[in-house]
């Protein structure tokens, strides 16, 4: 098993490169800080539109992508106030704790500790009108929390955007749709599996993998985003297209073409990846007021 200073050796390298290509400036109306279920531990949440509020209000609780090791919760910043503008909702921006340091399933239990946190105050929130959406990783914790650790009817609606769902896959058998554009390397996503999956069987587990949970624990109202130059975009749409074949649950899906993983966070002004991410928050703020 890999020393902890063994796997830092691999994650700071990826943590500069990420901290150097994506934005984490972020501008929440307050800063949270919640109790985790370890004493003495918080958990940071960037908060929007919470301000003078004087009865509960409808939220969406939203993850950060970060492979599980990256240092990037703020990096939705824009989606949050995207939200926020088209859609009236609160939205609590999750921060959660990060490989190599913490290993899984550390993410899943500050996730679910910050969404018990905003069910134990139904005079901030109303807690019949939650959502829960996520981006890469984040994405994994949306999906795991509402199907695996919450009761069915606890969220309204769940966003996933391209998210890994089949993390028993090896990354070499992860070829996008779209090979024109480089997708993240296999080398990448190697890194993020042994740093956070401390144990081999750690990634048969449905909290680490959604394309093994049963089809009829996920919730009536799921909107999956994908890119077609990702990696992982097959995957998550064979779960989306799984859950279709199986339920009657309301499945929506759509992919980006011309599009790399994280799409929406690092772009050229006027490309095709930035009028994606524009029709991607249009269609999440939709999808959050249907």
């Amino acid at each position: 098993m890999d020393s902890l200073d063994d796997l830092l050796k691999i994650a700071n390298p990826v943590r500069a490169y990420a901290l150097k290509n994506f934005s984490v400036t972020a501008h929440p109306d307050e800063v949270l800080q919640i109790p985790s279920r370890e004493e003495g531990r918080f958990i940071r949440i960037h908060a929007y539109n919470t301000l003078s509020k004087d009865a509960p209000a409808p939220a969406l609780i939203n993850f950060h992508g970060s492979g599980f090791v990256n240092p990037l919760h703020g990096s939705d910043d824009e989606f949050c106030r995207t939200i926020v503008e088209k859609t009236g909702l609160v939205v609590l921006d999750c921060a959660y704790r990060l490989a190599p340091e913490n290993k899984f399933p550390a993410a899943i239990h500050d996730a679910e500790d910050a969404v018990r946190w905003v069910l134990s105050h139904p005079e901030k929130f109303d807690t019949s009108q939650l959502s829960i959406s996520g981006f890469s990783a984040g994405g994994i914790l949306s999906l795991v929390l509402s199907s695996m650790i919450f009761t069915q009817g606890t969220f309204k609606n769940v966003l996933a955007a391209y998210p890994p769902t089949d993390m028993v896959q090896s990354s070499a058998d992860k070829i996008a749709p779209d090979t024109s554009r480089d997708g993240a390397p296999v080398e990448l996503l190697d890194a993020f599996v042994r740093c956070y999956y401390q144990n081999p069987e750690d990634v048969k587990s449905v909290l680490a993998s959604p394309a093994f949970i049963p089809v009829e624990k996920f919730s009536d109202r799921i909107f999956l985003v994908t890119a077609a130059c990702d990696r992982l975009c097959l995957e998550a749409e064979a779960l989306g297209n799984r859950i279709k074949d199986a339920t009657t649950k309301n499945i929506k899906m759509h992919r980006y073409d011309g599009c790399e993983h994280a799409f929406d966070k690092a772009y050229e002004k006027g490309s095709v990846q930035e009028r994606a991410k524009n029709d991607l928050y249009e269609k999440a703020a939709l999808f959050l007021t249907e």
